[in-house]
């Protein structure tokens, strides 16, 4: 039996496109399975911070109570408080919400000024490794429904028999005063990314408070997460709009770093909570694509630093953010090429 050309092709096409399939189900499967794991840390991470946020909930209630409290509805209040954490401690996945936002509400009416200084910082870290947790773990959910619901995966059954993954919703307390003490005029979460070239530089801005024109320091790309805005779509908006570079969210490494600072900044107090990502990029020119009037007013000047060179900076008394960022860029660099999932630490 003698086949034609035609027939030899329209096989060959055929085994081409068998192929492509088998190759795309083989990728696609394989980052499912990714993104399984991804959710699955997430919420490992997001169940480790609600529990330490339970312990520090009962020892909020222990304080306010006293040892004999002669004030009834602050007896009843310690009481409703410490039976909360313990129920949200010992309660399963499908309640969990539930008694989490109870317990949110309870601590919402708990006067701060009330409390030991100690147990008022303790208690801000506590909500403040919730609220970032469950950033992170609605962001994997999100990632994975994204393609698990996809119609050629549903069809293909390449998500295998793992459950779907799911959103959790708790309310979200913002308590400045809660954190540092001081009457804060602006509380802001920002995305930046250590921006590495080739040779393991770092790209540095230089700016000034438009308050004190005369104090200069440096910091690294990004700001604030606008409303509806992830970290990582932040951080990429970010990187555009103050390099000119377009870059993929999934080509960030990250987040790596936790900080938390509180600051003057053009006649406001501000407190800050930054999460750094990291990304490999060649080196390119600086041209910012859209900064704000007030960026356009106080950013000044760019850098591609080494190590030492940050260190030259600090010694001339202009300041380089976060602290310590020559010793950190050895992590950044090594965080840079690999994708696994990383712990997010705090850094000052």
């Amino acid at each position: 039996m003698t086949f034609s050309a035609t027939t030899v092709l329209v096989l060959g096409l055929i085994a081409l496109l068998v192929l492509a399939l088998g190759v795309w189900a083989y990728s696609t499967a394989n980052r499912l399975d990714r993104l399984h794991v991804r959710s699955d840390q997430s919420w490992q991470a997001l169940d480790a911070a609600l529990a330490r946020r339970a312990v520090v909930a009962r020892a909020v209630a222990m304080s306010i109570a006293g040892p004999v409290s002669n004030d009834p509805l602050r007896a009843e209040r310690a009481a409703q408080l410490a039976t909360l954490a313990d129920w949200a401690e010992r309660a399963d996945r499908g309640d969990r919400e539930t008694i989490e936002n109870q317990l949110s509400s309870a601590l919402s009416m708990v006067d701060i000024a009330a409390l030991r200084p100690q147990l008022v910082a303790e208690l801000a870290d506590a909500e403040a490794r919730v609220l970032i947790a469950r950033r992170f773990h609605n962001d994997a959910v999100r990632d994975t429904l994204a393609l698990r619901t996809r119609r050629p995966v549903r069809i293909l059954h390449l998500g295998g028999t793992a459950p779907l993954p799911h959103y959790f919703e708790i309310t979200e307390r913002a308590t400045p005063a809660a954190a540092t003490g001081l009457e804060v005029h602006t509380t802001r979460t920002s995305a930046r990314v250590v921006l590495l070239d080739e040779q393991d530089r770092v790209l540095l801005l230089r700016g000034h408070d438009p308050m004190v024109p005369e104090v200069a320091f440096w910091f690294t790309v990004g700001g604030s997460v606008e409303p509806g805005e992830s970290l990582r779509e932040a951080a990429v908006r970010e990187i555009y709009e103050e390099t000119g570079r377009r870059v993929e969210a999934a080509a960030l490494r990250g987040p790596l770093w936790r900080r938390v600072a509180v600051f003057p900044f053009n006649g406001e107090l501000v407190r800050s909570e930054e999460l750094f990502f990291t990304l490999r990029a060649a080196r390119f020119e600086w041209r910012p694509a859209d900064l704000t009037a007030l960026e356009r007013r106080t950013i000044t000047d760019h850098r591609w630093c080494t190590p030492a060179d940050i260190r030259e900076l600090d010694a001339t008394g202009e300041a380089v953010y976060p602290y310590h960022l020559d010793e950190l860029l050895a992590e950044a660099v090594t965080a840079a090429e690999d994708d696994t999932g990383h712990v997010v630490r705090s850094i000052r």
